[in-house]
């Protein structure tokens, strides 16, 4: 679907955790076609209900930009209430009027995974607001290590990245391309 898509790059770039990488998944060419994306979402919303099991979830929240039409799309599926952190300076925060009430439960959704960095941002964003984080879901998880939270995710890939000091295609003098939002 990604190479169908165009949306599996190849060549050398920045990724948000700053760390380089020789693919990159640009899933919002995934959500060129609503009727694709809204599907990954019901998928990702059934296995969100089988690998969580009975976990109560009161509401997706996404950080921006990744996660916030998969967000809303995922929510959507689960009948659940939506909204989206995003950055003010270098901190995540809930703006735009949006609310998450002390004891909600809350999933967070983004489209890629690679650190848990934007994901581990909006979870303590939610915990300082009293909310209980149940989970963390999305399309393509790149991670190499455990979480505190459980990830679900419709694909698990093994990706090479590199500190930007020890990238081999920057030694090379590839061009680097920097196709994310941070």
């Amino acid at each position: 679907m990604f190479r169908k898509c165009g949306a599996l790059l190849q060549g050398h770039f920045v990724l948000s955790s700053g760390s380089h990488s020789d693919r990159y998944f640009q899933c919002a060419l995934l959500f060129d076609d609503p009727r694709l994306g809204r599907s990954l979402a019901q998928a990702l919303a059934d296995k969100i209900r089988r690998q969580l099991g009975n976990r109560r979830i009161d509401r997706v929240v996404g950080p921006a930009m990744g996660g916030i039409i998969i967000g809303h799309e995922v929510a959507h599926a689960l009948g659940v209430r939506s909204c989206f952190t995003e950055r003010v300076g270098k901190r995540m925060a809930l703006r735009r009027g949006f609310e998450v009430r002390a004891g909600e439960r809350v999933l967070i959704v983004e489209d890629v995974v690679t650190t848990g960095g934007s994901a581990g941002e909006t979870a303590s964003v939610m915990r300082e607001l009293g909310a209980k984080v149940e989970g963390v879901a999305c399309i393509v998880d790149r991670t190499q290590d455990s979480r505190d939270a459980p990830l679900v995710s419709l694909i698990k890939v093994q990706v090479t990245t590199w500190d930007v000091n020890e990238c081999p295609l920057c030694h090379q003098g590839q061009a680097v391309v920097k196709p994310g939002s941070r």
